[in-house]
């Protein structure tokens, strides 16, 4: 049986999971239906492709050979593989996000390939919901949208560039070329020190007069709770065309409108909060990543919600993401995830549950944007008529928000600790109302 190492990250990833903090990422479609038996006919659907589908038949494996890479992971595929483990259709709801906060916070067996997809009929009759979970060591949001879009009906992909040859990986073959490697080896070591202390340096800087809310920071519970937002993409142009800067930036501020909207309602008070937020960058590239791994850094940006003034909410925010991208993705505080390479694999499982614990030091919300297709899909017939990412939470973080853009319009799903945020829906609200004032200021 063939298998293949985890990458340094997606090991981070197995490690840092526990029972209250499970990571996955998930995702809730919900599709038009013809008949109040479409659910289970897409249930059936899915169990049969996901048989045929050689990244969903994947199951990680601890490895703790003295000879291999000891206390590390492979993916390997998993010789029992029964879709029917996976694929689950449950009883008719009227509440997707409630049955789909209940799914998130049960974590992914680990003895199989981790994944699930949940099939919730709809009591209408007329929708049904499918919960997709994949672990983050099994994929990352683009990896993930790969495997769902393998189950779901066809749909144009553009074609796979073929990658390029790689050169003799002998230990001759390497000895031969090490008089002409070293100076560049030495300078790609210096160069990984100084990046590692650069970050390190920001980490400790980011640190410094952080003014967050107890709303976003509590103990963990070990529950979940979901909500969902939509918006029309036409909307959010007509902000950004008004004062410049890019879609992201846009989103970004209406997540720092709605908290302060949210902690205002809620009476914990918005005056001079400004949480640390996580942005994900990826840096996957097609002709030369693992095409399994994670490859992801970060930007790291306090979101202006103590500021009243929506319009100087969004300049501080595209500043912010300016100044970011300026100087890359591959330094500053954001950029921590990079130095998982670096940690020996023994290393990740005697320190995962450390770095887990750590997060809350480091950022307090996820703002995260997942990519869709911009061509329709279905299943069994029936349109994807919405679908909300969601993003894992990370221990002593009540919050995370993940975005996406599907045929014309923008998606929130919104994840939190449901003792920490049980008015999880007012959050919702107030996204709704943040962009309605935005474009209430920016039209003439």
């Amino acid at each position: 049986m063939t298998s293949d190492p985890l990458a340094p990250l997606d090991l981070a990833f197995w490690n840092i999971e526990s029972d209250r903090h499970p990571m996955h990422l998930g995702a809730l479609g919900v599709f038009s239906a013809h008949s109040p038996t479409a659910g289970a006919h897409a249930a059936d659907l899915l169990a049969a492709r996901a048989a045929a589908v050689p990244g969903l038949r994947m199951r990680i494996r601890d490895v703790w050979q003295p000879l291999g890479s000891f206390g590390g992971a492979t993916r390997e595929a998993d010789p029992g593989f029964d879709p029917l483990n996976h694929v689950r259709l449950h009883a008719p709801t009227g509440d997707f996000h409630a049955v789909a906060g209940r799914l998130m916070e049960r974590p992914l067996e680990r003895s199989r390939a981790p994944w699930e997809a949940h099939v919730l009929p709809g009591e209408d009759g007329v929708s049904f919901a499918v919960l997709f979970k994949f672990h983050h060591a099994l994929a990352d949001g683009l990896r993930a949208l790969t495997l769902a879009a393998a189950v779901l009906d066809p749909m144009d992909m553009p074609e796979r560039r073929p990658r390029p040859v790689e050169p003799p990986r002998g230990l001759l073959a390497d000895l031969r070329r090490l008089p002409v490697r070293l100076p560049g080896v030495l300078r790609g070591a210096l160069s990984d020190v100084g990046r590692a202390l650069d970050i390190g340096a920001s980490v400790a800087l980011s640190a410094l007069g952080v003014s967050s809310s107890a709303a976003l920071a509590a103990g963990s519970s070990g529950t979940r709770r979901t909500a969902g937002v939509v918006l029309d993409i036409d909307d959010v142009h007509r902000v950004r065309k008004a004062v410049g800067g890019t879609v992201n930036d846009v989103l970004i501020a209406v997540v720092a409108g709605a908290l302060r909207r949210w902690l205002d309602e809620r009476g914990d008070g918005s005056e001079g909060v400004a949480p640390r937020a996580l942005i994900p960058v990826s840096r996957r590239r097609p002709r030369t990543s693992h095409p399994q791994g994670n490859r992801l850094s970060g930007y790291l940006i306090r979101l202006p919600v103590g500021d009243p003034d929506p319009l100087a909410r969004l300049a501080r925010v595209r500043t912010a993401m300016d100044r970011n991208k300026d100087a890359g993705p591959n330094r500053g505080a954001g950029a921590v995830a990079l130095l998982a390479d670096h940690v020996p694999a023994l290393g990740h499982r005697l320190g995962g549950p450390l770095v887990g614990q750590a997060a809350r030091l480091w950022f307090d919300i996820l703002v995260t944007s997942v990519p869709l297709p911009g061509l329709g899909l279905r299943l069994g017939g029936h349109p994807l008529a919405a679908v909300y990412p969601f993003a894992p939470l990370a221990p002593g973080q009540s919050l995370a928000v993940a975005v996406s853009t599907y045929r014309g319009r923008v998606h929130y799903g919104l994840v939190a600790d449901a003792e920490a945020v049980p008015d999880l829906d007012r959050l919702a609200r107030a996204v709704t109302d943040e962009v309605e004032t935005l474009i209430s200021v920016c039209d003439p």
